[in-house]
């Protein structure tokens, strides 16, 4: 891969991450922080579902980030990087 490359390669990882980032921040303050009302007024068993957002769901949209990122990252690699080198 030439420097060229590498600078394309790593401007799409960085700008891929700063959106993963955005995406699990808005997840986290929206739904645990800026909706926990509008939320609360739905029930998930018998837990309002803000409060399960704010323990839970961040978490579990973590994970599915994390699960996105490397299917990214497997594509990116496969597309950048040649098995000769």
């Amino acid at each position: 891969m030439d420097a060229n490359e590498r600078k394309v390669y790593w401007r799409h990882n960085i700008t891929f991450i700063i959106g993963l980032l955005v995406v699990w921040s808005g997840v986290s303050i929206f739904s645990s922080i800026l909706f926990v009302e509008t939320l609360n007024k739905i029930s998930l068993g018998n837990v309002p579902f803000g409060f399960w957002m704010a323990q839970q769901g961040a978490i579990l949209v973590f994970v599915v980030i994390v699960f996105v990122y490397a299917w990214y990252m497997d594509r990116l690699d496969k597309r950048y990087i040649k098995d000769d080198e």
